[in-house]
């Protein structure tokens, strides 16, 4: 037998209380710098994209919409009355809707489309290639997936519904502030 043999078995090192595992291979390095920029644009909690990931996300859907006229749709919406939840059942309770919510929505959200926490309990969609009576379709039948089916934590069940504004550009190039004030007030 010549040369030298590697393993690819990770390497547990433990020192006191502490234990440290070593991986070695080319793909371990890759593996860290992607899930460092996963942290960058995911939100921790809810697992939806966060507000600095939307924000980039919705310039360069509305320049390339505006590019090819097609039309680009936003939906803003959030959680009714979600001050309640937090006071009646602890902001833990709070934090697992939050979740939850993201969870059935992410499972609706196509590759395309992109859906992101914009703040508290305030979420947006961005849906290219959607036009204004697909986005209201859209923000009905997400409207439906949390209303229709009881939020239930430790034990607890109530009804948690949304609220949704809707806003459709087609082949404009509007500012990403003022489609999201739009949207906003719809």
């Amino acid at each position: 037998m010549t040369g030298v043999q590697t393993c690819a078995l990770p390497i547990f090192l433990k020192i006191g209380a502490a234990i440290f595992k070593f991986l070695s291979g080319a793909g371990v390095e890759a593996s860290y710098y992607e899930e460092i920029y996963r942290m960058t644009i995911i939100d921790g909690l809810t697992g939806a994209h966060n507000k600095r990931s939307f924000l980039e996300f919705l310039e360069r859907e509305i320049a390339r919409c505006a590019r090819h006229r097609r039309p680009l749709s936003l939906l803003m919406f959030d959680i009714d009355h979600f001050k309640t939840i937090n006071d009646t059942h602890g902001h833990l309770t709070g934090d697992a809707v939050l979740k939850e919510l993201s969870k059935r929505l992410l499972g609706r959200i196509r590759r395309e489309e992109l859906l992101a926490r914009y703040g508290g309990e305030e979420f947006a969609a961005v849906l290219p290639e959607t036009d204004h009576a697909g986005a209201m379709i859209f923000g009905e039948q997400i409207r439906r997936l949390i209303a229709d089916e009881p939020f239930e934590y430790e034990g607890d069940r109530f009804t948690v519904t949304i609220s949704v504004g809707v806003a459709t550009v087609e082949g404009e190039d509007i500012d990403p502030t003022g489609f999201i004030k739009l949207a906003d007030e719809n």
